[in-house]
């Protein structure tokens, strides 16, 4: 069983919509949201890597670092170095063995799709270095401001994520979890992680995003192919129905009578009344082959070309399908209309609100990195 996965993906500092919290004043609305993205988070990849950061050495050790020379002699000879230093966030240290851990995933896509070379792999990892930064900047924000999550919304949230996916009962969450290799301890820690960056995002972004009326409208008249109603069509067809079965003798007669009921009903003759008598649709009985409303991509292609080429009133020539033969009548064919813009105005200050904050986001994270203090180390052939 496989279940919706938040991905962390290579695009500079905007987080996925999913990790971003709704605002604070729409309440009903921001508990909804809250819900689905917790749900969203079952198994999760953090955007800065979600395991223990167990193989991490103190800043002290930095004078121990193996040397420059000697570590890249030993990354040639493919012995494994985990705790040569790659950064320094502030007072945190990255280690390569981290990097390597995060790259590790896209790497092997990477190999997958057939595309893995030194170049891609040197730029995987240099992805996967700024993912850690961003998220040492994060976590140092986080504990900054002082964000805290309870222990009752990681229950609500855990009980969120078994509805949304239809888990029954708590042991079930627990074998779902093993069976994508996460304990549940660790998808407890992730969760916590994961909900203290929603926070963290909705303090320090969203909430200071404002949409105004004239951007929603501007948004509206911009896009009103967007919200405008599909063009419908109304239609009557008389259906002579061909079987497999049928002698070649016996199609050409059915044919035969389709042309002349054809004739008749472009002679005036009343075309439901002929649909009633001559249709094979069983309905045609009742409704005279009235076919009712539709819109482009309702029909058989071959139905809809003819369709489309009529004017209201018109009557087609003898149709084929795989089905049989049809006659068809355009009863009436309505332009779409666009949709009130009242009715579009909250679906359109979500957009608006979501690139608005993704772009603050940006900004925000940006600021936050120009503002700290981030040593890269020179580490030749080892990136």
């Amino acid at each position: 069983m496989r279940f919706e996965q938040i991905k962390p993906e290579a695009r500079g500092n905007i987080p996925p919509s999913g990790f971003i919290l709704p605002r604070q004043k729409r309440v009903n609305t921001m508990k909804k949201r809250y819900s689905a993205t917790v749900a969203a988070l079952f198994v999760i990849m953090l955007t800065g890597g979600c395991a223990s950061n167990d193989s991490a050495v103190t800043k002290d050790s930095a004078a121990t670092t193996i040397n420059r020379d000697q570590a890249v002699d030993d990354f040639k000879k493919n012995r494994n170095i985990t705790n040569a230093i790659v950064a320094i966030v502030n007072d945190e240290i990255i280690t390569l063995y981290d990097v390597g851990r995060e790259a590790l995933p896209l790497i092997n896509d990477a190999e997958k799709k057939g595309i893995l070379n030194n170049t891609v792999r040197s730029q995987i990892r240099q992805t996967a270095l700024d993912r850690l930064i961003e998220k040492k900047l994060t976590e140092q924000k986080i504990k900054e401001l002082n964000i805290r999550v309870t222990e009752e919304e990681i229950r609500q949230a855990i009980d969120d994520v078994r509805k949304q996916n239809n888990i029954p009962t708590q042991e079930a969450l627990v074998a779902a979890l093993a069976g994508q290799g996460l304990s549940f301890d660790l998808y407890r820690a992730q969760l916590r992680e994961q909900i203290e960056k929603l926070k963290l995002v909705s303090m320090e972004v969203r909430a200071k995003v404002q949409v105004g009326e004239g951007e929603m409208l501007d948004y509206y008249k911009a896009n009103l192919t967007r919200y405008t109603e599909e063009e419908s069509f109304r239609a009557r067809h008389i259906f002579f129905k061909i079987d497999e079965k049928m002698s070649s003798e016996d199609i050409k007669t059915l044919k035969s009578t389709a042309q002349l009921v054809l004739a008749g009903a472009k002679a005036g003759k009343d075309f439901a009344k002929l649909a009633k008598k001559f249709s094979e649709d069983p309905a045609a009985q009742k409704d005279g082959g009235d076919m009712g409303s539709f819109k482009k991509g309702d029909m058989q292609p071959e139905l809809e070309k003819t369709i489309l080429s009529l004017k209201p009133g018109e009557i087609s020539e003898l149709v084929t399908t795989s089905m049989g033969l049809h006659i068809i009548k355009l009863e009436a064919r309505t332009a779409g209309s666009p949709r009130p813009f009242e009715n579009v105005k909250a679906e359109i200050e979500e957009i608006i609100y979501k690139k608005k904050s993704e772009e603050r986001f940006s900004q925000w994270a940006k600021d936050l990195r120009t503002k700290a203090s981030v040593e890269i180390r020179e580490l030749e052939g080892l990136l």
